[in-house]
């Protein structure tokens, strides 16, 4: 348990710590309660700061800008499609908890952008487009589907053209082939507009998850009849966002849920109980940028003060929030249950990644 003394030292250093004591609308007198509480607001969003990074596995923020972002990111369907679940079910909590929390997230979707092909499978610089990199933790028993994605520009004319993907590997010889076929489609092209295609990988993947050494990337290309390529492989200007990428959806280990409501506090009460208050964190503010949804989640806190006669055993005691008056080590106001948030964002390697961070939103808080 922490120390009473230390903790009022952290809060104070913090800033606006040392700001004049909030004071109750009731009487106009400084609150004692209120000081405290705006101390564990403080607390609570550096811990989530601390939090995210360490369940994303990540040392420090991916050092991508805004402008980066907009750059970075495929006008594609599957992205869109998560985009709009925010759109739909905004920044709420959940009040579905884990029974069992991980404390890693887990990943559900990656989107994975091509990136140029070693030269060893090159000839005068081409392809230049596209290597598919995975992590080797992504176990090919868990892949659910993988869509490669391939955006076709418009034609003047309706015509059909051959949608080719062929893997790449090193050629033994001269005359040796560079090139596996993998698929070949027939495309009806409407005049005047271009569209995305969806190709079946997840064979594809999951060979190159067992055998990562075949993996050489693959070359794309969409063959009018007169020998003209659709296919976005290189975007030129006008074109950002339109590259071929590879959309993979993993298998969620299974976990059994169970349902609770936890009790809340407004913000200008004046309840000394332990209490659960609102909190909206806001990543905009942070300057992580490189998460792309939710840009802000209602994460809720704990505080208020605890009798040591009521002493309760939950597993969520991140953070201590109060002590007794008498500043002897007794029961804290703390997490007793939480649930987990959903997030969209650039890991290290400017992958996009949707997954599930646990153990994010306070759900109910008690005395432990």
């Amino acid at each position: 348990m922490w120390d009473p003394a230390l903790l009022v030292l952290l809060a104070l250093s913090l800033p606006g710590g040392a700001d004049v004591a909030p004071k109750s609308e009731e009487s106009g007198e400084p609150c004692s309660s209120c000081t405290f509480r705006n101390h564990s607001r403080h607390l609570r969003l550096e811990a989530i700061k601390t939090q995210i990074l360490s369940k994303l596995r990540l040392k420090q923020p991916p050092n991508i800008s805004r402008d980066a972002v907009k750059q970075l990111l495929p006008k594609a369907p599957p992205l869109l499609q998560l985009l709009d679940q925010y759109d739909v079910l905004g920044d709420g909590g959940s009040d579905v908890e884990l029974e069992e929390d991980d404390f890693h997230a887990t990943t559900e979707s990656i989107i994975v952008m091509g990136t140029e092909p070693d030269p060893v499978v090159q000839v005068e610089g081409k392809p230049t487009c596209c290597l598919f990199t995975l992590s080797p933790k992504v176990q090919p028993s868990r892949i659910v589907k993988a869509q490669l994605w391939v955006h076709l520009r418009p034609s003047q004319e309706p015509l059909t053209v051959v949608l080719q993907i062929l893997r790449l590997k090193p050629a033994m010889g001269p005359d040796a082939s560079r090139h596996i076929r993998i698929r070949s489609l027939k495309l009806d092209v409407t005049p005047g507009s271009s569209a995305w295609q969806s190709v079946d990988f997840k064979q594809v993947l999951q060979f190159w998850l067992r055998q990562p050494e075949t993996n050489w990337g693959v070359e794309i290309n969409a063959l009018d009849p007169s020998g003209k390529d659709l296919a976005v492989t290189t975007p030129a200007a006008g074109e950002e966002g339109l590259q071929p990428f590879l959309e993979v959806k993993i298998a969620e280990t299974p976990k059994r849920l169970r349902r609770d409501a936890g009790l809340d506090c407004d913000e200008h009460s004046s309840e000394f109980h332990c209490c659960r208050y609102p909190l909206t964190v806001d990543f905009e503010a942070f300057g992580w940028d490189w998460i792309i949804a939710p840009k802000r989640y209602k994460a809720n806190y704990c505080s208020g003060e605890c009798e040591s006669g009521h002493l309760q055993k939950f597993p969520h005691s991140h953070v201590v929030h109060n002590t007794n008056p008498r500043g002897s080590v007794g029961p804290c106001c703390t997490p007793t249950k939480m649930s987990p948030i959903n997030m969209l964002y650039f890991n290290g390697k400017e992958q996009i990644i949707y997954g599930k961070i646990p153990a994010m939103v306070v759900d109910r808080c008690g005395c432990s």
